[in-house]
């Protein structure tokens, strides 16, 4: 849902904080944008707010809420965002995106612009307010704690995991999604499987050994690639993808559904047979809203393109229009 938005209540200024990753911006040119785009649009004065290693945005999100902030620019990569949001969770606060990472999902799947600061800046002070759907996870370690995280694309276990876990920060910052190329190949190598004891929507409890368990908020990854092709931000639903291929040329069934059927078909005149196509052994999708997991022994488990540590069971939901983000003005 898009909604115009008010810059705040009609008795004041609206108020902009801007968490930003100091890494990943220029900040000097960034204050002079933020600047002159909240002046024209009748703004109060910026607040801002950096992250840090031991913050990755969480703490300057709150601080931002604290001093009174309708609106957080988010400027950084996926983690960034993705604590953006769990801190202004439930706070009724919106968010605003400046793409600044290697992946910039939840920017690429809204289709915001990636790489025009000032157009950027301009929809998170004179664009509408969109309503989409929020992840929630609950974590169970393996020493037997418990926590409690947010996920705005993707959340996963397996070789997604691994892959995360395998790629090399260094190189990611200066060659970007080819990093994960090295990292891919490392993770195909691992011959262990999840075995996990799958409740969706609280049905019958089954068995799955799989490869690759993913639990999708939206579906397009960079490359042009439509990982969950049915996936959307503001349906309520969590898209589960399960991928267990056998052999090589499991592998290669599940290359074409992902990069064939999934990138090319859909849309097209075949659409209406792809469903008899996407769901097999190898791989097979399912939606819901909510999805409990009990692992045979403790896996990695990543969110939003990063590593979580391990786990050994978790319960995910979805809270429909829980996050409210800036968008473009059609």
């Amino acid at each position: 849902m898009e909604t115009p938005a008010n810059p705040a209540p009609t008795s004041r200024p609206g108020v902009a904080a801007v968490v930003y990753n100091p890494i990943k911006v220029d900040l000097e040119e960034l204050r002079e944008v933020v600047t002159t785009q909240a002046g024209a649009a009748g703004w109060a004065e910026t607040l801002w707010f950096a992250t840090s290693p031991e913050d990755p945005g969480q703490e300057a999100a709150r601080s931002a809420i604290d001093n009174g902030a309708d609106l957080i620019i988010t400027a950084g990569g996926d983690g960034t965002v993705r604590a953006v949001a769990e801190a202004v969770r439930g706070t009724g606060t919106r968010m605003a995106l400046l793409p600044s990472g290697t992946g910039n999902l939840l920017a690429r799947n809204l289709k915001l612009t990636l790489n025009d600061i000032t157009h950027s800046v301009e929809v998170a002070f004179s664009g509408v307010d969109r309503e989409i759907d929020l992840g929630v996870i609950d974590i169970e370690r393996p020493d037997g704690t418990t926590s409690t995280h947010v996920f705005v694309v993707m959340a996963g276990m397996g070789l997604d995991a691994k892959m995360i876990e395998n790629t090399d920060d260094d190189l990611k910052a200066k060659a970007g999604w080819i990093a994960y190329v090295k990292a891919i190949v490392l993770s195909l190598r691992d011959p262990n499987k999840l075995h996990v004891r799958l409740q969706l929507d609280g049905g019958t409890e089954k068995r799955a050994t799989v490869h690759t368990l993913i639990l999708g908020n939206c579906g397009s990854l960079p490359g042009n690639i439509l990982l969950l092709p049915d996936a959307k931000v503001d349906d309520g639903l969590f898209d589960l993808m399960l991928m267990r291929p056998s052999g090589l040329m499991g592998w290669i069934s599940v290359w074409f559904k992902v990069a064939w059927i999934n990138r090319i078909l859909r849309g097209s005149a075949a659409d209406a047979s792809i469903g008899k196509l996407s769901s097999d052994r190898s791989l097979r999708y399912e939606t819901g809203t909510r999805l409990a997991a009990h692992l045979s022994r403790p896996e990695k488990i990543e969110l939003d393109g990063d590593g979580f540590g391990e786990a050994t069971a978790f319960n995910a939901w979805m809270e429909p229009g829980a996050l409210t983000v800036r968008v473009p003005a059609h």
